[in-house]
Formats: structure tokens, sequence, C-alpha cells
């Protein structure tokens, strides 16, 4: 059992030093040995302009080698990491960097130019992860590292909330480093997995469950030099032909809505047979397999968190056969306390607690048995940083950290997730009302890339991102004008623009008939309005709600670009 990250990397540099730990994606490898040398060469840039055990220091790169490099030179010196996820502003940037209180920043070099020059001149020093060079030096002075103790800091994770502004959660070395107990009894990392990150090494989830883990078992690490995209990415896995991947459900949903449910609704022989479960199944089956070899062959392990599973999508990989895991957790809890793997899988739960994980309901709806979702773990946050306030709320009387998720656990343990606290609204007569249980039945819609759905004057309503291939494909007036292959200049669809209006409010029309006959009552919704384009998203691909939200009570003005 490790109690430290200096004891994870001890062991690994030592034990694994002639293999190969990390790789770009067309470019280097570096070896554990090179890893352990790396972290030597940051130390000493670190420490000879004055930063020191105790102090922090931020790390704002893309993912690559030197990321994993510079967070553990960080953390095995006693300073503590302040890993920052690329798409926050400058001005955000400015905002964290100073209450993190930072004397040092590892930057990539396209985001160095994110950085407002107030921010640079009071660093200590500015280190490009590229070559792990320095890029400015302010100070030249001596400070100390030490060996870091258990119930030391050893990182402040500003998350990006859907709800609300960043809060700075600080995690301890034995909150990280506990994650290797508990994790492995669900699912373990060996020495022969070749895992391809495709999420954020400064968000907790990739960090943990993609680096260190598998960091601390011998395995080989991947990146991409671009976002993961299908272009990028497709290849990315013919070439890697990973054993393992940690994903956003996100990712397997879009398979799922413009790959997999097209294929079955070419005509109406097929659309009949997708609805038998019996030859359902049977498709599905054929399908996964051509998705095995679409990820090249190898997987054993994809891991999905961050975010709920849409239902339809997950019942796929199931029926598939398709090697998924689901995972639950959060940042404050570094993150995972919940999991299903192979046998153990539930279309719609998390699976149980992980070992040495307690979770339990409060405040229990009698009518639902649904309450709010507190644990008790190993891996919990020390608090929020700077905030006491916050961090009192995060509790409860008797200590357990609050997640802010309403769920129902079954008898066996098995957790159910049904939304965010914040998220639900309250109907007229005091109901429960879920905006993701409707957004699932609206994503479920052939013709819904993803939707919102929240209040407006008191009313519910859904914002909607259509899926303009599943249009086109669907209805005759949303067809393009082309001419020898070629769309014709000056007209972009056949139909005049006052037709695909018109067409568009009856399938905004049709679209609330068919939400509206599939939920209860109360959460039927009274309109659906076009967002024009896809919504604002976390890093981790979750909807920023409160967006929306704040939009609805000024009326929705759609993000038509």
């Amino acid at each position: 059992m490790f109690n430290t990250i200096y004891e994870i990397v001890r062991n690994s540099v030592e034990q694994f030093s002639s293999r190969i730990a990390f790789s770009m994606l067309g470019g280097e490898d570096v070896s554990y040995k090179e890893v352990g040398e790396r972290i030597d060469s940051v130390q000493e840039l670190l420490l000879d302009a004055g930063v020191g055990a105790g102090d922090k220091v931020a790390i704002l790169s893309s993912s690559m080698p030197n990321w994993g490099v510079s967070y553990f030179a960080v953390t095995t010196a006693g300073m503590i990491a302040v890993p920052i996820l690329p798409d926050f502003t400058s001005s955000e940037l400015e905002l964290i960097i100073e209450h993190s209180e930072a004397k040092a920043i590892l930057v990539s070099d396209k985001l160095y130019a994110k950085l407002p020059k107030t921010v640079l001149d009071k660093m200590n020093i500015v280190i490009r992860t590229k070559g792990l060079n320095p890029i400015v030096k302010n100070v030249s002075e001596r400070a100390e590292k030490r060996i870091p103790q258990p119930e030391d800091l050893a990182a402040i994770i500003y998350t990006s909330g859907t709800t609300s502004k960043p809060k700075g959660v600080m995690l301890t070395h034995r909150a990280i480093s506990m994650q290797l107990t508990v994790i492995p009894p669900l699912f373990d990392y060996n020495q022969d997995d070749v895992l391809l990150s495709i999420l954020p090494l400064s968000h907790t989830y990739e960090c943990t469950l993609g680096m260190i883990y598998p960091f601390s078992r011998g395995a080989h690490i991947y990146y991409m030099d671009r976002p993961p995209v299908a272009s990028a990415l497709m290849p990315a896995l013919q070439q890697v032909r990973p054993t393992a991947i940690a994903s956003v459900p996100l990712i397997m949903e879009k398979v799922y809505r413009s790959k997999v449910r097209p294929t079955f609704e070419k005509s109406a022989l097929l659309r009949t047979l997708y609805g038998w479960s019996p030859t359902r199944k049977v498709l599905h089956k054929v399908a996964g397999k051509k998705l095995m070899e679409l990820f090249g062959g190898r997987m054993r392990f994809f891991a999905i968190g961050g975010a709920k599973f849409d239902s339809e999508a997950e019942r796929f990989l199931l029926e598939a056969g398709f090697p998924y895991g689901i995972g639950y957790g959060l940042t404050e809890t570094a993150p995972l306390l919940a999991g299903a793997v192979g046998k153990m899988v539930r279309v719609g739960s998390t699976g149980p607690a992980l070992e040495g994980v307690e979770l339990r309901l409060d405040n229990i709806n009698p009518a639902t048995g649904q309450g709010e979702i507190v644990v008790k773990t190993p891996c919990c946050m020390s608090g929020y940083y700077k905030n006491e306030e916050a961090t009192r709320d995060a509790f409860t009387e008797d200590g357990w950290f609050r997640t802010g998720d309403l769920g129902c656990i079954a008898k066996d343990g098995w957790v159910f997730i049904k939304g965010r606290l914040k998220n639900m609204i309250v109907g007229p007569s005091g109901e429960n009302i879920y905006p993701e249980d409707i957004e699932e039945v609206l994503n479920s819609n052939p013709v819904v890339a993803e939707s919102v759905v929240t209040e407006e004057n008191g009313k519910l309503v859904a914002l909607v991102h259509f899926d303009m291939a599943a249009l086109e494909a669907r209805y005759d007036v949303f067809k393009k004008m082309v001419s020898d292959g070629k769309e014709q200049l000056g007209q972009k669809y056949t139909a005049s623009k006052e037709q695909i209006a018109e067409k568009m409010e009856e399938i905004k029309r049709e679209l609330v008939t068919y939400v509206n006959s599939k939920v209860n009552r109360f959460s039927q919704i009274t309109k659906v309005i076009d967002n024009g384009c896809e919504f604002e998203k976390t890093p981790t691909k979750k909807i920023r709600r409160f967006v929306y939200e704040q939009r609805a009570k000024n009326g929705f003005v759609p993000d038509v670009q």
C-alpha cells in the first residue's frame, strides 16, 4: 500500500526503469528511468528559484509526457501542485493563480500566450513543459525540498463547475494514494497495458485513473497533440491499439447516436427488427465486434465516468459485449467512490461502493426512496482552499461528505444516480423534477444531439441542439442544393427559409409530444427552443448548466453561430 505520491513514483522508477512510461503519439518515448531523471531536473530548477517544500506550483499544459513529469516533480519534493484546466480564460487563470498563491508555473507553448504579463512578473520562475527549460526567472535563491508525509497537501484542484465558480479542492498525498488501494479490487492495470489518454490531465479523473494509477503498475501511456475529435482519434486508436481508455459518456454516446443507431434505422424492415429485443441483441453483438476493431482490437477496459451515461447507449455497449466499466466519483473524493465492470454492470447504475468507501442517503423522500448521496472515504478532500464556509457546507454534522447528487441505493448496494441536487426543480405541488431524466428522453430522439431542460416563468422548457445530419436524412426540406456533386453557391438548401422554419416548428411540436408521452405529468415540457449550436461545456464535456439557467431567467436567446 502506498501512502504518498513520493512512494508511488520512487517504486515505479526503480521497478520499471527500462520500460516506456509515457509516449507522445508520433513523437518521443520516455522510459520510467528518464521520468525519474527529468523529475530531478525540474526540481533543481524550482529549488534554485526559491521554490521549496510547501510552496504552490501551477501546471498549465496540454497533455504530454512532461505533464506527468511536472506533476511528479512538484509533489515528490513536498511542494503543492496546482493543475489548471486549459479551458479557463485569461482572467480566470489570473484569479486562480493569485488565489492559489502559486510561486512558479510550468506551462506549454500554446497556453503561455493566455498568461497575463502581471502573472508572469510575479512568478519566481516560469518553466516550459515541452523542453523543461526556464522561460522567465525572477528569483535566484536556494530553497529546500522534503519527503512528503501522508497528511501533507499534494494538490489544489480548481474545479470547472457546471453550476458555480471554481473552488480549490485540497487533496492530500494519502487521499490520492488511497485510490490505488480502493480501486484494484474493481479493476487493476499491469505492465502489458497500453493506455490512450484523451481527457485533460488537469482533471482528477484522468490524473488519478489515467496517469498515477497505471504509472504505479508499469503501464505505457500515449498522449495526443490534438483534441480527440473523430478525425484525430480514429487513426490514433489504430496506431496505439490501446487496452484501456478513461473516457466521459459523451464520446460513446456520440458513437452510438451518429454511427450505430442510424445503421439500424435505414429502412422500415431494419427499424422493425431493431425494435424486437432478441433481434436487437444480435444486431448489437455484430456492431460490438466492429466497435472493438475500430478501437484497435485489444480493448479490455473502457472506463466511463464524469457524468450520467445515457441508458440507451449503455444498453448497446452491454448487449454488444464491449468491455466497459462505469465509475462514480468527484474531484473532492480523488475521485472514485463506486464502480461496476464486466458482469457487475447494470444499465443505469454506477455499481456498488468501492472497498473502504461508505455511501448513504440523507434527507430521503419517503415517496421515492431517493435522497442526497453522502460518503465516507479515505480519499476525501481536506476542504476548499481558503474557503471555510464552503468547506463547512460540504460536510454533514457527523463528518460525511455531501456529494450534491440525488440517488437511490438498491438493497444489494448498487447505486443509481438521479441527478444533481442543485439541478432539481420543485414542481407546483412540491414534486421533485429531475431535468436529467427528461433530457435522457429528449436525447433518445434521433433528431436531438443534446439538450438542457430548465424553468422559464415557472414552466419546463427544453433547449435543444438539433442533429443536422439526422434532420437532412429524415426530411427532404433540409436537403442541400447540389450541382455536379458540389453545394450550389448562393443557395444552401433546396427549400426556402420559410419552408425550413415552418418544418422546424412542426418538428419542435412533435418533439414536445414525443417527450410528454414518455414522462410523468409533472415532468412534461411546454416548448422546445432551438439552441442553434453545441452547448458550452466544461473540459470533461459536461454542459455548463448555469449558463442556460441564467438565460432562462432572462428569456432564452439561442446561441446561433
